[in-house]
């Protein structure tokens, strides 16, 4: 810029010729007479794009990549990150910078044009977001698709995720009581979608009739819920940016675990390791440091909230009560009867009159059946004969001397009803008390149920405590002498009498 203007002093001023200053200042005369032309500053066109140098041979190669991933679920789509990775296993040898431009320039010719948004800014403990999404995994050796709870503190930025099968309103329950766990606090709001399973109706503006199990969650933890404005995600765009960014550092490559406990402990983990990260405002601090000063804000936990699902279900003839698609064994003594089913995220619990009758493992198959044979074992004294056929019983695991003495009852007749009345000693008596008794029967070489009771008589009976020292008792002045004639005298005496 002080060269053109020299130049241009030079001649428009002192009247110098264009040949003499080209001489002077050892600039080409095509160059004075160009800063002639124009008052502008010099500047550089080029004639042509610039070369991408590296990635020229394999330019192809990626608008290709990205052509496929726009056919692809928007979750599934490889980021620039993953694309370079790839291409390094094809031989590129460049940078990472000319692929992220390359991306997106592809971007920006396929997408729409960028909306602009309000920054917003949440006082410490004052907000938390919550957000569901859809993820796929591989659990057990078997590809699955599973829902993942997002949340995250607002100021601090702090995350929290964990897996669950399904999107139901017990997992959301236990969700929420899973992430105040983990933060060891509760906000005052949390913003939220309009699920059914929070938002049974959206009214005007903010007004919202909220689902009465997640109005009792809120209840419980003083939680003023906040629901978004329909299609307006940028209410709440932490949480909603937290899933696609962890969707790329989490779940890509695919996960790979046994069972959905097993996950849950990586994403743990994982929620740990990202709180070591700087935060994205406060740059010169970590995630976990301002956390760690969140957490002074909130508000104490308490008591942890009953996550559960409550339905009246009616028992059938065969002890069973059905939820989502499975059945679950009851004591056969509500058969017809109707009880109270609460659904957790893990288990099933049945309830009937105030007390918990029935819990069991929750199963997420289709048309499963779940037994616990000892709600059968009191109408196995009317039918005998299904001991040896009855579904409950057929994967029933005794311990291994009960289960030698169940094998030679059943080869002879009427070992059943034998059977049946040892299994009734069990729930009279202890487990162990009758396992013991079967062992030191086995040991005696003697099956009779008649000596396994007296086993078990032996085994029951109080421990007789020894005396006391007994030269602590009262002594004898006169220790009294054996002499047999004094029968001879009483019974002289009795005949006097």
């Amino acid at each position: 810029m002080e060269t053109a203007m020299k130049v241009r002093r030079l001649i428009l001023v002192e009247g110098r010729s264009i040949r003499s200053v080209s001489r002077e200042t050892g600039i080409s005369r095509n160059t004075v007479k160009k800063y002639l032309s124009s008052e502008s500053p010099p500047s550089y066109k080029r004639s042509k794009p610039a070369a991408l140098h590296k990635l020229r041979d394999h330019e192809a190669s990626l608008r290709q990549w990205f052509e496929f991933d726009l056919k692809r679920p928007s979750r599934e789509r490889r980021t620039a990150q993953k694309l370079y990775e790839q291409l390094i296993l094809e031989g590129y040898q460049g940078s990472y910078s000319p692929v992220c431009r390359f991306i997106k320039k592809l971007k920006s010719s396929h997408g729409s044009p960028q909306q602009a948004f309000i920054p917003l800014q949440f006082e410490s403990g004052d907000a938390m977001q919550f957000d569901w999404s859809q993820e796929v995994v591989v659990l057990g050796g078997v590809e699955q698709k599973i829902k993942i709870a997002h949340f995250r503190l607002s100021h601090s930025r702090k995350p929290f995720v964990i897996a669950y099968p399904r999107e139901t309103q017990e997992m959301l329950l236990d969700a929420f009581v899973h992430a105040l766990t983990f933060y060891q606090g509760v906000p005052k709001r949390v913003l939220i979608d309009n699920p059914k399973t929070m938002v049974i109706k959206i009214g005007k503006g903010k007004e919202r009739d909220f689902h009465p199990r997640f109005l009792a969650l809120m209840n419980h933890y003083l939680i003023q819920p906040v629901a978004c404005t329909p299609a307006s995600g940028w209410e709440k765009g932490q949480v909603e940016n937290q899933v696609n960014v962890l969707r790329n550092q989490l779940f890509k490559p695919q996960l790979r675990f046994d069972n959905l406990a097993a996950l849950n402990t990586h994403l743990l983990a994982c929620c740990q390791t990202l709180g070591q990260r700087p935060h994205p405002q406060f740059k010169d601090k970590s995630i976990d440091t301002l956390f760690d000063q969140e957490r002074l804000m909130l508000r104490p936990l308490g008591r942890a909230f009953d996550g559960y699902v409550e339905k009246t279900v009616k028992v059938s003839s065969t002890c069973l009560v059905q939820y989502d698609s499975n059945y679950y064994s009851v004591p056969s003594a509500h058969a017809k009867h109707r009880i109270s089913l609460r659904a957790y995220a893990d288990r099933v619990v049945c309830i009937a009159e105030q007390q918990v009758v029935a819990s069991h493992q929750r199963s997420f198959g289709k048309y499963e059946y779940l037994f616990e044979p000892w709600h059968y074992v009191d109408l196995l004294k009317q039918k005998p004969g299904a001991l040896r056929d009855g579904a409950p019983f057929v994967q029933w695991e005794l311990p291994q001397a009960i289960e030698s003495i169940k094998k030679r009852y059943l080869q002879r007749a009427g070992g059943d009803r034998d059977f049946v009345e040892l299994l009734l000693l069990i729930k009279v008596h202890d487990l162990d008390i009758v396992t013991t008794a079967c062992e030191l029967a086995l040991e005696e070489r003697t099956t009779q149920l008649s000596a396994i009771v007296n086993l078990i008589n032996r085994l029951i009976e109080p421990d007789i405590e020894p005396l006391a020292d007994v030269e602590s008792y009262p002594q004898l002045g006169v220790p009294p002498e054996a002499n047999c004639q004094r029968y001879e005298q009483l019974r002289a005496t009795g005949a006097t009498a």
